[in-house]
């Protein structure tokens, strides 16, 4: 980006013609007194500029383009984000093992191959695919991740090492902290992980696919109702949809798929997200996860700033010089070897 700092000055460059014509047309010339002109009326007069007098023309105007101050600019511009602590409760009880069938596999054929070719995960395997993506795609945001199933445990606290809280992520197996599902106790914890945060925005988010089983000195209800002491957000996610099965053990080898029905009770996770400032989302399978977790990451922007400035490569120094030189080089010649006597 080339501009002049100030470009009205440039306007004394239309003075430059007027100077020329001074000096070709109007300026004194050496001169001696003579008789009379009669000899020289047969020559020509040729009214030119002089080599002092061009240098003089040049020195102006490039000391007057110097006082405009050209110059060239490279726009930076500085991101400055502020991110925000989000944790992520994962039930990991034993039916988060269930599979559920997206609608374009109808026939058993069709889900065996699924199966084989792994394009089908059980809802852990689903969840945890999806957690990731949303962990990537939040640099900013400190993170941290709770497991859930009879009790809840601080598997990560909110933290910007991602690499760590992946790691973590993908150890995670369904059933390895219990069986029963204990809603009041992750939301709980999650609250007293981010009530003393100092970010600006602090939110829990909670996946399950079952009821409330386990028994805590809490109430789900009582828990959400932290979070809208301590200015908590607390989202839901309803995980599984009607048509799921589990794979059980067959006795003469292999295994078979068995129906199961989704568990999850929808009217108190979209009571317990609404008295803590958040929204309930239901996912039916992978593809309806994969939608809630880009609206949650619509819903809690990261702030950032992007100021900008200009880094600017000044011209006019180096021009005020180039104009001084010829100014002083006009001058040493008109009064040198330029020098004409009468």
């Amino acid at each position: 980006m080339f501009e002049f700092a100030h470009p009205y000055v440039l306007l004394l460059l239309l003075l430059l013609p007027l100077l020329y014509i001074y000096t070709v047309y109007f300026r004194r010339r050496p001169s001696v007194v003579v008789a009379s002109v009669q000899p020289f009326k047969e020559v020509v007069v040729r009214r030119k500029m002089n080599f002092p007098q061009w240098c003089f023309l040049v020195g102006m105007a490039l000391l007057i383009i110097a006082v405009a101050r050209p110059r060239s600019g490279d726009e930076k511009v500085v991101i400055r984000s502020q991110g925000i602590d989000i944790i992520l409760a994962i039930d990991l009880s034993g039916s988060m093992r269930a599979f559920d069938v997206p609608s374009n596999i109808r026939t058993a054929g069709q889900l065996n191959d699924a199966l084989k070719k792994r394009e089908l995960k059980n809802r852990l395997d689903t969840a945890k695919d999806e957690v990731r993506r949303f962990i990537v795609s939040r640099p900013n945001d400190r993170i941290g991740l709770i497991g859930f199933a009879d009790l809840a445990y601080s598997l990560a606290p909110p933290t910007l090492d991602h690499a760590w809280l992946l790691r973590h992520l993908e150890r995670l197996e369904p059933g390895m902290l219990g069986d029963a599902t204990g809603i009041a106790s992750p939301i709980a914890s999650g609250i007293s992980r981010l009530k003393d945060s100092q970010a600006p925005r602090r939110v829990l988010v909670l996946f399950t696919d079952g009821r409330n089983t386990a028994e805590n000195r809490l109430t789900p209800e009582q828990a959400a109702m932290l979070g809208k002491e301590f200015n908590v957000t607390l989202h839901t996610v309803g995980i599984g949809g009607k048509n799921a099965f589990v794979l059980m053990e067959n006795p003469f080898g292999g295994s078979r798929p068995y129906p199961v029905q989704d568990e999850f009770d929808e009217p108190l996770l979209r009571k317990l997200a609404e008295s803590a400032g958040g929204s309930y989302f239901h996912a039916e399978d992978a593809e309806g996860l994969k939608r809630v977790m880009e609206e949650i990451n619509k819903l809690e922007k990261t702030s950032i700033e992007q100021p900008k400035y200009v880094e600017y490569n000044e011209f006019a120094p180096k021009m005020a010089l180039v104009a001084l030189a010829a100014l002083l080089l006009g001058f040493i010649a008109d009064t040198t070897w330029k020098l004409r006597l009468p």
